[in-house]
C-alpha cells in the first residue's frame, strides 16, 4: 500500500519534524512547503517529459503521463490541505485565530531563523509554479497546433459534398426541360 508521502515511487518526506516549545513553531509549515516544492519539482520534470512526448506524437507515452500527472495533482491537493490544517494549527496554537492565513501572518509569530526559512521556501515554491505554468502553456500550444494539423489533414481526406460547378437550379432547369421534351414527343 502507498504512502500519501509517495508519487510514482518516489518519496516526499519535509526535512522538519513538529518541535515543542512555549509557542508552536512553524516546523509543520514549513515541512508542508518543503513537500510542495519537491512535487511541484517533480511535476515539472513530467511537464518537461510531456513536451518532448508531444513533440515525438507517442499517444501511449501520454496516456501513461496523464496517469502519472493525475497521481501528482492530488498528492499537491492532499500536501496543500495539510499545509493549510499546520497554518490554522499554528495560528490557533499563537493565539491568533481570525487572522489571515498567510506566509505574512506566519512570519510575524516566528523568530527570525524560522522566518528566513518561509520566506525562502515561499520563493522557491513560487518560482517552481511559475516554471510549471510557463511549461505547460508551451504544451498546451503544442496540443493545440496537433489538433489543428489533424483537423486539416481530415479536411483533405474528407470527400466533399458540394459540387461548386453545378447546384440544384441546373438539375431543376433539366428536369424541367426534360419533361417539355417528353411532352412534345
Amino acid at each position: 500500500m502507498k504512502k500519501l508521502d509517495e508519487v510514482d515511487g518516489a518519496i516526499f518526506r519535509p526535512s522538519f519534524m513538529s518541535g515543542g516549545g512555549s509557542k508552536m513553531s512553524a516546523r509543520n509549515i514549513i515541512g508542508s512547503l518543503e513537500k510542495l516544492i519537491e512535487l511541484h519539482k517533480s511535476f515539472n520534470q513530467l511537464a518537461i517529459r510531456k513536451t518532448a512526448i508531444l513533440k515525438a506524437n507517442d499517444t501511449e507515452a501520454i496516456s501513461a503521463l496523464l496517469i502519472s500527472e493525475q497521481k501528482h495533482i492530488k498528492a499537491i491537493s492532499q500536501t496543500d490541505k495539510e499545509r493549510e490544517r499546520a497554518v490554522e494549527e499554528f495560528l490557533a496554537a499563537n493565539g491568533t485565530v481570525g487572522q489571515p492565513a498567510s506566509i505574512h501572518t506566519v512570519t510575524e509569530l516566528t523568530g527570525p531563523g524560522e522566518t528566513e526559512i518561509l520566506e525562502m521556501l515561499k520563493a522557491v515554491l513560487i518560482d517552481e509554479v511559475a516554471k510549471l505554468k510557463e511549461r505547460n502553456g508551451l504544451n498546451q500550444q503544442l496540443i493545440y497546433q496537433s489538433l489543428q494539423f489533424i483537423n486539416v489533414s481530415l479536411d483533405i481526406l474528407r470527400p466533399q459534398n458540394q459540387n461548386l460547378n453545378y447546384g440544384d437550379s441546373v438539375r431543376i432547369t433539366a428536369e424541367i426541360g426534360m419533361g417539355m421534351f417528353d411532352s412534345k414527343a
